[in-house]
């Protein structure tokens, strides 16, 4: 009794040749663009926990004490700020860190992920210009407002309560936000890299 012929096998086809990956989407330049995302996720929020730390107790804490008790204290608040160069470089770099994560991933071919971080970016630029052109110059009035137990005229606390106060409050929010959309940004990051 004789075998049956042998079922025809075809010869293995060649599986078909790898796309080139997108240019900075190697291994190292992803690993660089999420560690850029993190740091700048991180100095996004440092700074809307400060602002907000400012909304809900400092400024709120100081209108129930008298004229001069606020002006001493937001003095010194200040200057403790501005007089910090860790905060000055860690308040800009959040701005540098954010604008070169959304570089690095549109590079690597992330483009919805830097679409996300571009616009954190905006909202923290934002941020930046309402403290250079409102807080900054009301913080410099109140310094230069001379000694304060000679002070007759506390006008600039209005001002701190009205506009400075405000001011705050938006920048609280624009930094949420940005922190928000660093937050959609790293958990599409994470998705697209797996």
């Amino acid at each position: 009794m004789s075998a049956g012929p042998s079922p025809f096998v075809p010869p293995a086809q060649p599986s078909p040749p790898t796309p080139p990956a997108p240019s900075g989407s190697s291994a190292s330049g992803t690993r660089l663009a999420g560690a850029v995302l993190i740091v700048s996720t991180v100095l996004v929020g440092l700074m809307a926990g400060l602002f907000f730390a400012f909304d809900v107790s400092v400024m709120p804490g100081l209108a129930a004490g008298d004229e001069q008790t606020y002006v001493t204290a937001m003095r010194a608040f200040n200057k403790a700020i501005d007089g910090n160069p860790l905060f000055g470089m860690l308040f800009l770099l959040a701005l540098a860190a954010a604008v070169l994560s959304a570089v690095l991933e549109f590079r690597g071919g992330r483009r919805a992920v830097a679409l996300w971080v571009g616009a954190a970016a905006v909202a923290y630029l934002v941020v930046l210009l309402i403290t250079f052109t409102v807080n900054i110059p009301l913080n410099n009035e109140l310094a230069d407002a001379g000694d304060v137990t000679l002070m007759k005229d506390f006008e600039i606390v209005e001002r701190f309560k009205s506009t400075w106060v405000t001011t705050n409050i938006i920048r609280t929010l624009l930094c949420t936000t940005a922190l928000a959309g660093l937050a959609r940004a790293l958990l599409l990051h994470g998705r697209t890299t797996r």
